[in-house]
């Protein structure tokens, strides 16, 4: 399945086992470091683009970690970060403008050499009750120099979801991560055109 998102254009396998989807594979936009080591909120965060920019850094570094009784301090720090970065040079996308800005945190524990679990701090403190698709790939990003070629990210959240990701591809960009996951549908909605609606074709404001 061919998808067309704001950063790009990504794809999509579905594995189905027994009559049933077990998982989903998406090979992602090319990702890349643009910045290491920024000063912020009384630490330094690595920024890095995974189809939208992140600034990462370890939760220890703020004498947190990544579970539920720390989330409240990791949001209020998520926040602080967010808006200590906005307008930063290091939170510009190279290319397009639209795309320019720090659109989430993520604050990460280190389980193993390639096993991480982490929370994104989005919008105004939203979580991301999965590792993050976007982010995930700007953590690989991140590691693709740190690990040994070859590996696989165990990317897990802070309720215990997790992902697999790895570096399918590495071109002049940036990498280009595939990410391995499982959602779940919770609900239905239909789009309805009234044909007495007279805006119900749509509209452009810029």
């Amino acid at each position: 399945m061919v998808i067309d998102v704001p950063s790009g254009r990504v794809t999509a396998r579905v594995l189905m086992k027994g009559g049933r989807i077990t998982s989903v594979t998406f090979r992602n936009v090319p990702s890349y470091v643009l910045a290491r080591s920024v000063p912020a909120g009384g630490s330094q965060v690595d920024v890095s683009y995974g189809g939208a920019i992140y600034a990462s850094l370890p939760a220890a570094s703020l004498g947190l970690s990544v579970r539920p009784e720390h989330l409240t301090a990791l949001i209020e720090h998520g926040r602080r970060i967010k808006a200590e970065l906005a307008g930063h040079p290091a939170a510009r996308h190279p290319t397009d403008e639209r795309l320019s800005g720090i659109y989430g945190v993520i604050f990460y524990d280190v389980l193993g050499p390639a096993h991480q679990r982490n929370v994104t701090v989005f919008a105004d403190g939203e979580v991301d009750r999965s590792p993050c698709g976007s982010g995930t790939a700007a953590r690989l990003a991140l590691l693709a120099d740190e690990l040994p070629e070859g590996f696989t990210l165990t990317h897990d959240s802070i309720v215990g979801s997790s992902f697999k990701a790895w570096v399918a591809e590495t071109t002049a960009e940036g990498v280009i991560p595939e990410i391995e996951g499982m959602a779940y549908r919770t609900g239905r909605h239909s789009f309805e055109l009234d044909p007495h609606d007279p805006i119900g074709t749509g509209f452009t404001l810029r």
